[in-house]
């Protein structure tokens, strides 16, 4: 009947499409019936690509970046300074300000941000695993790269908080990023301006 949506493995592919963020019914779409006029050999790179990031990725020991062995690429590598770590919410914002090439430290993810109204409180995230690091010795500096959100401020509170009694370090961005933006969203330059004129 005229109107009424295809069936099968194409409907299939664009509702999952859809799940997306961002992705609308005509972006799905349109991926679909790119991915169906593309050589097989691309598209099954690309089923393959998502297979393998489920299957083989989980967080890193130290630090729940994402890694493929035990230690992320960052927390395996000499060159990198152990006693400088940069605290970010998401393995997304570790990547961002990876691309600024200023920072020699390490990274700890919190995965997440503390949101009481999303119940989540700082038991759901990784603030525990920071504080051990921490007091198992050798850091010198936190930097709190959280993002500039009311969300993101008090989770870098708390752990300014509890951090208070160790005599480490511990600075927070400058507002080189706009309050209630997210780093996912700022370019390099914002982002070294942040980095530079933490405090």
């Amino acid at each position: 009947m005229a109107g009424e949506p295809s069936t099968g493995p194409l409907q299939r592919l664009m509702d999952e499409l859809k799940r997306l963020p961002g992705v609308g019914a005509r972006s799905a779409e349109r991926i679909a019936f790119h991915i169906l006029k593309a050589e097989r050999k691309e598209a099954l790179a690309l089923a393959d690509a998502i297979i393998a990031t489920k299957e083989r990725l989980r967080p890193c020991s130290r630090c729940f970046n994402l890694a493929e062995g035990e230690l992320c690429h960052i927390c395996a590598d000499p060159r990198r300074d152990q006693s400088q770590i940069v605290v970010v919410e998401q393995p997304k914002d570790l990547l961002n300000l990876e691309a600024t090439g200023l920072i020699t430290g390490v990274y700890h993810v919190l995965m997440g941000h503390i949101a009481p109204l999303d119940d989540i409180g700082p038991e759901d995230l990784t603030i525990g695993a920071l504080v051990q690091r921490v007091r198992a010795g050798g850091v010198n500096e936190i930097i709190l790269a959280t993002n500039p959100t009311l969300e993101g401020d008090a989770t870098a509170l708390h752990i300014t908080n509890v951090l208070a009694d160790t005599g480490v370090s511990v600075t927070r961005l400058a507002r080189g990023l706009a309050p209630g933006s997210q780093i996912e969203f700022a370019n390099r330059a914002m982002l070294q301006e942040a980095f530079r004129g933490r405090k």
